[in-house]
Order: structure tokens, then C-alpha cells, then sequence
């Protein structure tokens, strides 16, 4: 009878474990995190310029990323890129510029826009090389266009113009980089057309198209520099407003007219390309004729230092920022 009795009290105990088994919830299953999986696949120094470039993150555009024509670059990974023209490569930003639009197109921005039709690119073949690439800022806020200098033979964007919008989209504006066509007149057709593709799509894209500004170094700043005279209209674009400033870097144009906008310009005075005192002679006759300028030049730098990070140069866009600003509240 007690072993009965004890037998009973172990299959009470089991009935009464196996409720208890059944009343506890199962354990909730763990969703992937999407940011740890990026973390997971970052970019570093070391990642090759051709596992970006073939990222399916950045779909077909990731060839874009870097120059068409591979003669014009060099290196086989990130750290070790380097750029015909260009000086003072920051490494540890070609990563940053390289993961942020990653970052970006796995949370679902587009961060790409074709500015010509497949129609206009089946006819033209070289316009499959053009279009925006997008740091968006805060939705609403003023728009830039940043535009690499390359001779006018390519674009290098990873150290001229990409950069910059990815600066300027940390201070809250929207900021574009185009790649375009070599050659001065296609180049500033691509830029017309990109302004006009900007302002028909600014609700889409959600900027504010008034007192817009246009960037670039070397071939990238006259480009800047003939759009903001002559307006996109001259080159086969909309019938737009003028910018509410141009930012130039390094490049020794002469002409100017009463009619450009307001300009900052900033180079190194050891540049054997764009020499500086023609470039502050330029900008000091456009302030004689009542056009607001501001020029800087700094000292033992050469051309294509973009952003300057630890040189004398270094914080200049802040300026830059600041004269686009003013022209914001005049």
C-alpha cells in the first residue's frame, strides 16, 4: 500500500509539471536585426573596390560609384584608392561614404536617380553613365549640387563630390553628387538636366528648391560657375532660377560677369593646376562689381585636396556652409 500510495503521489507530481510544462508561453522567436547585419557586412579599408562596386545593395549603380574608365584610378581595396589629379585621400572617409550609402539603400532610401529616360540613353549611349546619387538631409530642407572635377575626362566623385553631400546631408541639407559625361559641354548638359530633374521632382524628393547652391572642384567648379551664370536654360534644361551661391575649389577660371551669383573659392597655394592668385583675382572683381565673394587660400597645398581633413584647409566647408547660409537670409 505505501508503495502504491507513493507511486500515485509521482504520477500527481508529473500531471501537475506537465500543467505547469503547458502553461508556460514558448519562448518568443528573436527577429534578425537589420542594423547588426549591416555592422556585420561593413565596408573597411580592406574591403576591395570591386566588392563595392558589386554590393547588391547599390543594384546596377554600383558601378558609379567609382570612375568608369579604370585608367583613372588606382588601388585595390578602399584604403588603397587613389585618384588621377586628386591629393590627400582620406581613407577612413571613402569607408564612411561607402557604408552610408549602403546604410541608406538597406533602409529604403533610394539613394540613385536616372536623370534621362531609357529612351534618351538607348539613343545616346554614353548618358547610361550620368545620374544623382542622393545624401538625403532633413525632408523640406534647401538642396546642393556637388560636382567632381576629373579634367573633364572623368569624375571623381569618392574624393570630390561625394564628401561633400554626405557633409552637408550631416547638417541637414539635401545633397546630390552627379556623375556625368567627360567633356565640358555634355558635362554641364548632364548638370542642367539634373537641376531641372530636381525641381520637377522636388515634392518627391521632398527639397526646397529656393536658394538652392551648386558645389565642385577642378572641372566640377566651372561647371558650377557657367551653370550659375547661365542658368540651366543654356545648356538644354529647365528655365530655372539662378543658385543661391556657388562653392568652388581649385580651378582657374577667368571669365565673370555682373550676373554671376554669389561665390566662395577656396585653394591651396601650391596648386600647379589652378593657380590661386587667379582665382582670388577673379572673385575680387566680382566683389568690385557688387557680387558677395569669399575667397581662402591655403598655405603648402596642392590641387584635389577635397574635404582638406588635416590640412590647412581642414573646415573649410563649414565656411562654405556659412556664406550659403547668409545668402539664405539676404
Amino acid at each position: 500500500m505505501k508503495k502504491l500510495l507513493l507511486t500515485s503521489g509521482m504520477l500527481l507530481a508529473l500531471l501537475l509539471s506537465s500543467c505547469n510544462a503547458a502553461q508556460t508561453p514558448p519562448e518568443q522567436e528573436t527577429m534578425p536585426d537589420p542594423s547588426s547585419a549591416v555592422a556585420e557586412s561593413a565596408f573597411t579599408t580592406e574591403t576591395s573596390i570591386q566588392d563595392v562596386v558589386n554590393d547588391p545593395a547599390f543594384g546596377e549603380y554600383g558601378r558609379l560609384l567609382f570612375p568608369t574608365n579604370e585608367g583613372y584610378y588606382g588601388g585595390e581595396t578602399l584604403g588603397e584608392l587613389e585618384l588621377t589629379f586628386y591629393s590627400h585621400i582620406d581613407p577612413d572617409k571613402t569607408v564612411e561614404i561607402a557604408n552610408s550609402l549602403k546604410s541608406r539603400a538597406l533602409a529604403g532610401e533610394t539613394i540613385f536617380y536616372d536623370i534621362y529616360t531609357d529612351a534618351e540613353k538607348a539613343e545616346d549611349p554614353a548618358k547610361e553613365d550620368t545620374g544623382l546619387f542622393f545624401f538625403k538631409g532633413e525632408p523640406g530642407e534647401k538642396f546642393a549640387v556637388c560636382n567632381a572635377g576629373g579634367a573633364f575626362a572623368y569624375v571623381g566623385a569618392m574624393q570630390d563630390s561625394f564628401p561633400h553631400a554626405l557633409e552637408l546631408s550631416k547638417k541637414g541639407y539635401n545633397a546630390f553628387a552627379l556623375i556625368y559625361r567627360p567633356g565640358a559641354q555634355t558635362a554641364c548638359e548632364d548638370l542642367a538636366r539634373a537641376i531641372t530633374f530636381i525641381f520637377e521632382h522636388a515634392e518627391e524628393l521632398e527639397v526646397d528648391t529656393d536658394c538652392y547652391s551648386l558645389w565642385g572642384g577642378s572641372a566640377g567648379a566651372r561647371m558650377a560657375a557657367w551653370l550659375g551664370t547661365y542658368g540651366p536654360s543654356a545648356f538644354g534644361g529647365g528655365d530655372l532660377p539662378q543658385p543661391g551661391a556657388v562653392i568652388m575649389q581649385y580651378t582657374g577660371l577667368s571669365d565673370y560677369s555682373a550676373e554671376d551669383p554669389p561665390t566662395f573659392a577656396c585653394v591651396g597655394d601650391n596648386d600647379g593646376i589652378a593657380n590661386w592668385r587667379a582665382m582670388q583675382a577673379r572673385l575680387d572683381a566680382l566683389s568690385a562689381l557688387g557680387v558677395p565673394t569669399e575667397f581662402h587660400h591655403y598655405p603648402g597645398l596642392g590641387h584635389g585636396f577635397g574635404l582638406g581633413t588635416g590640412t590647412a584647409a581642414e573646415g573649410w566647408l563649414d565656411l562654405a556652409v556659412q556664406f550659403w547660409e547668409e545668402q539664405m537670409e539676404s
